[in-house]
């Protein structure tokens, strides 16, 4: 049994989010949610942080909006980037399945133009959660810093693109793409952030 296999069994059965894998596989979608234990993980990320607003890049079929959304506190707002309408639709339809579809907005298109229309807007955020297109995270991040509230949390998933960061022969435009970001996500001086090498690793960082 692998140390995942050995959490998730910890962590037992979620109808919730079982739903959703299935969901996915019904629409074939790409089968890519975050891991069972980082999603627990966002839930508590979000409550221990006392997040009111909380930005996600990348729905898919509401996986991680289900996680996220679980940890808000009262009053608290979930506001989802995805590109395409039907993966909206789809997890939009996974949140209202777990009770939890009232808390949560789906904005489609380009996640970049709609991170500036974002910014222009004045809005701003207590958490992100990136989970997109990879070549596109280090842009993502300068927008999470420009959109959050000061000790905002940042997490990203997929750091590790399954071996291919810490892989000197792997030199392709995601994997130096995620590089930067967890290079910034860890040494950048706006932020207090770290690597979590467990799953398909997961980059947790703090804005001062």
């Amino acid at each position: 049994m692998s140390t995942e296999q050995y959490v998730e069994r910890l962590l037992g059965r979620d109808a919730d989010l079982e739903r959703v894998h299935k969901t996915i596989r019904e629409h074939e979608m790409p089968e890519i949610s975050i891991a069972p234990g980082y999603g627990r993980l966002l839930t508590m990320l979000v409550r221990m942080s006392g997040a009111r607003n909380v930005l996600e890049i990348g729905a898919l079929g509401g996986y991680s909006g289900i996680c996220l959304a679980r940890g808000l506190s009262d009053g608290g707002r979930l506001t989802s980037l995805e590109l395409l309408q039907d993966y909206a639709d789809v997890a939009r339809g996974s949140l209202e399945a777990a009770g939890l579809g009232h808390l949560a907005e789906y904005i489609v298109g380009d996640a970049k133009a709609n991170l500036s229309l974002l910014e222009r807007e004045g809005r701003k955020f207590d958490f992100f959660f990136i989970d997109a297109d990879k070549e596109s995270y280090p842009l993502y991040l300068e927008y999470a810093i420009k959109l959050a509230n000061p000790g905002a949390v940042i997490t990203g998933d997929n750091a590790l693109l399954h071996g291919k960061t810490t892989d000197p022969e792997k030199s392709g435009p995601s994997v130096i793409a995620m590089r930067q970001f967890n290079e910034r996500m860890v040494t950048d001086k706006r932020l207090i952030g770290t690597l979590l090498p467990a799953y398909d690793g997961l980059a947790v960082a703090m804005v001062k």
